[in-house]
């Protein structure tokens, strides 16, 4: 696509990222259909199958990415997705709650911020497996990535049991939070398929068409976003984590915004630190298609981009734990520190890559 003129290549890109939106809905309601009507459970279907499905942007892009040789865009976008998809929980707090309280008030659970926990832990070995020998790969493997993957393994089946209960008052669940538990909108979604007649085996093709035009959407999004970017100026790394990675977060805005509209605050943001938790698990799958390993070739603005997913997370942690009680700016504290942390997260960004 290198060859085709700026406008083309943007137009494709504004494309795909349509696309995405659209396939995005429709994956995150027959998800809810598929996991209810197959008793996958809330820790495989609402987890696992939301995960992967609301990534496949992310996969796709990280495999294109990797058998290209492209290691650094698929780096700075895994990594780059995690802090904008948390950037993402303003927007559900701004634009999808309603009255005088914010999202992590009407949200606040302790297996939400166990959650979060699971993505600053994540992180933290990221961050340790960039400073790894290369060297180290067997069979297509590296320690960074093979450790990512059972660590997020054992925290869903930690979040699993979380889930069903604690030993703490009313099972780690706030006072005058949301109405209903987390995940009834998910069986709302299924009730509303099975009045309108939807067959499992019609929720399980629309699925699938989803899912694919998701995958090549994300193949012509990466491509068509390199090559503008390559046209202005904008680095691989830069625009990994910026343009590309917030056009691959639309699935999880629209499904945060579905969950929020239905009163399911926890289920939205458990969905956001669902997906951030599953993100790396892809350099698993990038090391696995390239051959090489890929934290140890990880650069400076990696790292950074590592601790500011880390350092957002955990602001929304506090914020899950203290329960502000008014909004400004029409969101919550938190979510205000967290925009203003991100944007300065962008201006070093910046700084990094220019230096």
């Amino acid at each position: 696509m290198s060859d085709l003129p700026l406008w083309s290549t943007l137009l494709l890109f504004a494309a795909s990222a349509g696309a995405i939106w659209v396939a995005g809905i429709e994956l995150s309601k027959y998800t809810d259909v598929l996991s209810t009507r197959l008793h996958l459970g809330e820790a495989l279907g609402g987890t696992i199958l939301l995960a992967v499905a609301t990534n496949l942007p992310e996969i796709a892009i990280t495999v294109s990415a990797a058998l290209s040789g492209e290691l650094g865009v698929a780096v700075g976008n895994v990594l780059g997705g995690i802090a904008i998809q948390t950037v993402v929980l303003v927007a559900l707090d701004v634009f999808g709650v309603r009255g005088r309280r914010p999202l992590t008030h009407r949200a606040a659970s302790l297996v939400l911020v166990l959650n979060g926990g699971l993505v600053v832990a994540v992180l933290a070995v990221v961050v340790a497996g960039t400073q790894l020998p290369s060297s180290l790969v067997f069979a297509r493997l590296a320690p960074g990535g093979v450790l990512i993957a059972v660590l997020w393994v054992v925290g869903l089946l930690l979040m699993n049991r979380a889930g069903r209960s604690l030993p703490w008052q009313e099972s780690g669940e706030a006072p005058d939070g949301q109405e209903h538990p987390r995940g009834h909108s998910r069986r709302r979604n299924e009730q509303d398929a099975t009045d309108r007649g939807v067959s499992t085996a019609r929720a399980a093709l629309v699925f699938g068409g989803a899912a694919l035009v998701t995958l090549v959407a994300g193949v012509v999004l990466e491509r068509s976003g390199e090559a503008a970017a390559g046209d202005v100026g904008l680095s691989g790394v830069l625009f990994g984590a910026t343009v590309l990675a917030a056009a691959t977060s639309l699935p999880e805005l629209s499904t945060g915004l579905t969950s929020v509209k239905n009163g399911d605050y926890q289920l939205a943001v458990s969905d956001i630190f669902g997906g951030n938790a599953f993100l790396p698990v892809l350099f698993l799958v990038a090391t696995l298609v390239s051959g090489r390993a890929v934290l140890p070739q990880a650069q400076r603005t990696d790292v950074y981009l590592t601790a500011l997913g880390m350092l957002l997370t955990l602001v929304y942690m506090a914020g899950l734990v203290f329960r502000p009680e008014r909004r400004v700016l029409r969101m919550g504290p938190d979510s205000l520190v967290v925009l203003v942390l991100y944007v300065l997260g962008v201006g070093g960004l910046v700084a990094i890559a220019n230096a």
